[in-house]
C-alpha cells in the first residue's frame, strides 16, 4: 500500500511506537533519556525490516513519516503486548536498555494504521 494520502486515508503507513510511562512519572527518568528510548526502538525497527516493502515505502516518503508514540504503564504492560505483536505476527522491536536488561519501549514497523491499530487500542497517547 502506498504511503501517501491524507492521515487516516485506507493504506496510511504509521510506525507506532510504546514507551513506559512509569520512567517518567514513577521512576523520575529524565524526558530527554526517555525520548532516546523511543529513538532507539523506532531505528532498530526500521533497521530490522529495511527490506520490508511497507518500510521502504514509509522511507520514500521522508518529509511526510507518521509516527504515533503510545504509553505503556509499566514493563508488564509492555512487555505482555510484545508478547501479543509477537503471536500476532505483528514485527516490532522490544528495546531493552543495557546494561540494565531494562525494557523500556517497543517500536513497530511502519504498517497501515488499520492493520496494527486493533491491537494497540487500550494504549493511549504518551503524556
Amino acid at each position: 500500500m502506498a504511503a501517501t494520502g491524507a492521515v487516516g486515508s485506507p493504506g496510511r503507513l504509521v510506525q507506532y511506537v510504546v514507551v513506559r510511562s512509569d520512567l517518567v512519572h514513577k521512576l523520575s527518568w529524565p524526558l530527554g533519556a526517555v525520548i532516546t528510548q523511543a529513538c532507539h526502538a523506532a531505528t532498530a525497527a526500521v533497521h530490522l525490516h529495511y527490506a520490508d516493502g511497507d518500510t521502504q515505502s514509509y522511507l520514500a516518503e521522508l518529509d511526510s513519516m507518521h509516527k504515533v508514540v503510545l504509553g505503556a504503564p509499566d514493563e508488564a504492560a509492555l512487555s505482555g503486548l510484545s508478547e501479543s505483536l509477537t503471536q500476532a505476527g505483528v514485527a516490532h522491536k522490544l528495546w531493552i536498555e543495557q546494561p540494565e536488561n531494562i525494557p523500556t519501549c517497543l517500536a513497530l514497523k511502519p504498517y497501515p494504521k488499520e492493520t496494527v491499530q486493533p491491537l494497540l487500542r487500550k494504549f493511549k497517547l504518551f503524556k
